[in-house]
């Protein structure tokens, strides 16, 4: 451990030495120099606790290597099969077949609605329908060979068996549905956007990255390792949601319960959805599967008060109040708090560590961060300058929906907003709703409210008040934050992903560095329909090797929104890592 340097000053107190008599004017000088030391030291002091200056004396070892990458795996057994295959995936032939599975699935609509009702009876889910006549068309081997089960009508589970049922499955997930198109923005698509239309380097369509691209992937890759006569030793499952867009209660919820009742807990070596893929980020191409997941709370802002003609108004309204609670959460955001089990931390050593083009202070800063919590203090006030990151490793907060009066003369009896919160991963639920009862107790005050907060009577019964505030979860969809998957040098389905990663991604450029792609450890913005499987194993990625090339925006490519599109360039590479995984997986005894 480095001596403090106020260890070194008492340890030089505590030195033995000779007396020897000096002259006044000798002592008057030292006394002032220590003096003047003194003042400089308890200047340094008070700035480093401010976290304005850094503490020279707190860095340790901060040299030994965090960010350890796997080599590039590719099958042994299945050596020459893996040869063929990848061949065979690089011809013109192929990625004309790959352009006609995807544009095909994106030219059946398969829209998901927040308002929907159940299945059965809400007759707009009937648009699966004509989607699963399409996969049953589109791929062949895949029906005659996988038992197909149907859970809930329109979620799917295909199942290949195989030969050693005494290994933990290898499961690869999607989602069926996509967000709707908004039909005021029709003229601004460059193509129909349920045309599928290929222009000789894209197809587009809505769903064409979001999620048909990882579904048809994975179908596209399972047609074509049957067509080889490739017979599994581990299980496969495939898991196809049809509601992910809209949280996933019907479709993924029923889906992981019947896995669960079938493999039990923690039954699955390892599961893959839908999530990140690769980037260029400082001179380095970087993979970042996601880890981990942020949870999730949506707070219903309710106020109510007397109503009554709009020409004699009291003081405020219910919809200035709730308008007053609303600036009040905007003034006090969740206090951001970066800690070295962030996500983001993991990412950031990774970057530090192999990114080519990264500012040198920013490097140092990220480095030294392993051992000194000043410098972690530093990062934490970069990382805030980046609302990316910033959102990352924080509880965000969102007034998204506002409601409130029915008639210009008539006061408003009831007002309502609905505030989304996205939790950090070192947060839970009971914080965020501590956090929001507290920030507005003063405002109820203010106003004369009875409170109510998620459920707990605040306010004294019977005394007189202006009206109600009342907080709850908006539509029972409270989240908590996900485990975050093992990443660790032993974390054996990490290593198996990884080294696929880079496997997929040299093989498909003729490339044989290990680091021509580093691998780290990463985490969406937003959740996916692994919520619902958590029981089912402990190492969940959120990856679907999609490369953005030299994009920063993590929904780039038309995702939500106009103009939709994948390059099938990127399409069949994500077919061949769906390929190589499944060879990997299947190889692995230690999973």
């Amino acid at each position: 451990m480095q001596e403090s340097f106020d260890e070194k000053v008492d340890a030089a107190l505590l030195l033995p030495s000779s007396y020897t008599p000096t002259s006044n004017r000798n002592s008057f000088r030292r006394k002032i120099a220590l003096s003047v030391c003194v003042i400089v030291y308890g200047i340094y002091i008070w700035f480093v606790s401010k976290g304005t200056v850094v503490d020279i004396f707190d860095l340790g070892d901060f040299t030994q290597p965090q960010c350890i990458q796997s080599a590039d795996l590719t099958p042994v057994r299945n050596e020459a099969l893996w040869a063929l295959l990848s061949s065979t995936i690089g011809t013109e032939a192929f990625e004309a077949k790959a352009v006609e599975w995807i544009s095909g699935a994106v030219r059946v609509p398969t829209e998901s609605y927040d308002d929907m009702g159940d299945v059965g009876e809400d007759p707009r889910w009937e648009a699966f329908v004509p989607f699963h006549d399409y996969l049953l068309k589109s791929f062949p081997l895949v029906h005659s060979t996988l038992t197909l089960q149907k859970v809930n009508t329109y979620g799917l589970i295909y199942t290949w068996e195989g030969s050693n049922t005494s290994l933990k499955p290898l499961v690869l997930m999607g989602h069926q549905d996509v967000v709707p198109v908004n039909p005021e923005t029709i003229d601004e698509w460059t193509h129909p956007p349920y045309s599928g239309h290929f222009d000789g380097s894209r197809v587009w369509g809505r769903g064409s990255s979001d999620d048909k691209s990882g579904l048809i992937g994975a179908l596209a890759s399972v047609e074509t390792l049957i067509k080889s006569g490739f017979k599994p030793t581990r299980t496969l499952v495939l898991s196809f949601g049809f509601d992910e867009e809209i949280s996933g209660r019907q479709g993924a919820s029923k889906l992981a319960q019947a896995l669960y009742e079938i493999y039990g807990k923690d039954g699955v070596a390892l599961l893959v959805d839908e999530g990140g893929g690769f980037t260029e980020q400082n001179g380095t191409i970087m993979a970042t599967p996601g880890i981990a997941e942020k949870g999730y709370l949506d707070v219903r802002v309710e106020v109510t008060m007397p109503g009554g003609h709009s020409s004699v108004p009291p003081k405020h309204t219910s919809i200035g109040i709730l308008s007053a609670f609303l600036v009040e959460y905007e003034k006090n955001p969740s206090k951001v708090k970066f800690t070295r089990q962030d996500p983001l931390y993991s990412m950031l050593q990774c970057v530090a560590e192999h990114s080519e083009e990264l500012d040198e202070d920013y490097r140092t800063i990220i480095k030294r961060a392993t051992t000194s919590d000043k410098y972690l203090q530093l990062l934490e006030k970069e990382i805030i300058k980046n609302n990316v990151y910033a959102s990352l490793i924080g509880t965000t907060q969102a007034a998204d929906i506002i409601e409130g009066g029915v008639k210009v003369n008539a006061l408003p009896e009831r007002a309502f907003a609905v505030v989304n919160h996205r939790i950090s991963v070192i947060s839970s639920v009971e914080e965020v709703q501590t956090h929001d009862t507290e920030l507005l107790s003063r405002l109820v005050k203010e106003f004369n409210l009875t409170y109510t907060a998620f459920g707990n009577e605040l306010s004294a019964k019977g005394g007189p008040s202006s009206g109600t505030l009342t907080l709850k979860d908006a539509f029972g969809t409270a989240l908590e934050p996900a485990p975050v998957t093992p990443t660790s040098p032993d974390a054996v389905p990490w290593y198996i992903l990884s080294g696929t990663i880079k496997a997929t991604y040299n093989s498909h450029r003729s490339l044989t560095d290990v680091n021509e792609i580093i691998v780290s450890p990463g985490m969406p913005s937003g959740n996916t329909d692994t919520r619902y499987y958590w029981d089912l194993t402990k190492h969940i990625f959120r990856y679907n090797h999609h490369n953005s090339g030299k994009k920063t925006n993590i929904l780039s490519g038309g995702v939500h929104t106009v103009n939709e599109h994948i390059e099938t360039d990127a399409f069949v590479e994500i077919v061949r890592f769906f390929v190589v995984l499944i060879l990997n997986a299947d190889e692995a005894t230690n999973l």
